[in-house]
């Protein structure tokens, strides 16, 4: 990616991210032993994902309101319904620069049988995407790595989590909408979805906050360097590295000196410590080049099992 592109994504310097609930309370949860003969990581399917990934993005270009966003929207949820999930539609209005939108963020959880309680029970792992496209007036945007890969690894991450219900049901799934800014990154352009969400969460009381986030976006780039950026919590990247090293996949990992807005930083700002796995060194980023053909099964693997591995580690933590 040439220099010229950065700017338009990566931050000046954040404030100070608020990280003080890593020693979150668990109660109510219960435990989950991490047994490799139960594991789900190793069945997460890279060929699975690139399939979900072309699916979404067969719908088109999906700006925040647009039909093609809810014709997605419907997929993703009956994708998520046919493994099991509940989903709710979190929805609310925004001022944008294109006037007021309507957003809608997807949340979903996993039961082993339908219950009242599902929204209120506590979990302990959040894991996210964005699934809005970048709005363009005269270009023709699907954004294939960004978001549709993401959102195929999270989809993938789904269908095979429910093999280990105990596992499955100490997450949260949440498609964001509104992250792609439709002029610039202000406090009132971009991260819409993620900002209302941790507006909510702040409320939520201590014994249903998680233990930890882990938002995923722009993972399925044939030549793939996810690099963590420095706005995310160092704990939690060093888990990750640990899962990698395990793994063989640890070359496909490493820090950035920079830091990014992205939808973890309203997250880490609510004080749920939340790390970004991105790639942003693609030569496609924000262009009609970003297709499915620039995307490798490999690396959607690599991705989601690394993150998978480690989140299942990270559950068999919380007591």
């Amino acid at each position: 990616m040439s220099e010229s592109l950065w700017p338009r994504r990566w931050s000046a310097p954040l404030a100070v991210l608020v990280l003080s609930g890593l020693a979150l309370s668990g109660c109510g949860r219960t435990p989950v032993r991490f047994d490799p003969a139960t594991a789900v990581y190793d069945k997460f399917s890279g060929e699975s994902a690139l399939e979900l990934t072309r699916k979404v993005t067969d719908f088109g270009p999906r700006p925040p309101g647009s039909e093609a966003l809810e014709q997605s929207r419907q997929w993703i949820e009956k994708t998520l319904s046919d493994n099991g999930w509940q989903i709710q539609r979190q929805k609310f209005t925004e001022a944008t620069p294109q006037g007021d939108i309507e957003f809608v963020n997807l949340r979903a959880r996993f039961s082993k049988q339908p219950s009242a309680s599902l929204w209120t029970r506590p979990t302990s792992v959040l894991l996210a995407s964005h699934y809005d496209t970048k709005y363009y007036r005269d270009l023709d945007f699907s954004g294939a790595n960004d978001p549709g890969s993401s959102i195929g690894a999270l989809l993938e991450i789904a269908r095979v989590a429910v093999e280990n219900a105990d596992f499955a049901q100490r997450l949260e799934l949440v498609f964001f909408d509104g992250e792609e800014a439709f002029v610039a990154y202000t406090p009132s352009d971009g991260l819409f979805g993620s900002r209302y969400y941790a507006r909510q969460y702040r409320k939520w009381p201590d014994e249903m906050r998680f233990q930890a986030g882990v938002l995923l976006d722009m993972v399925g780039d044939r030549d793939l360097n996810i690099r963590l950026p420095r706005n995310s919590p160092q704990d939690l990247g060093g888990k990750l590295f640990a899962a990698a090293t395990e793994l063989g996949t640890r070359k496909y990992f490493g820090n950035s000196p920079k830091e990014i807005t992205d939808d973890h930083v309203p997250l880490n700002g609510a004080g749920l410590p939340t790390l970004d796995v991105i790639d942003l060194d693609y030569a496609y980023w924000h262009t009609s080049a970003d297709t499915v053909d620039k995307l490798s099964a490999e690396s959607l693997q690599i991705v989601g099992r690394t993150v998978l591995l480690m989140v299942e580690k990270q559950v068999a933590e919380t007591k």
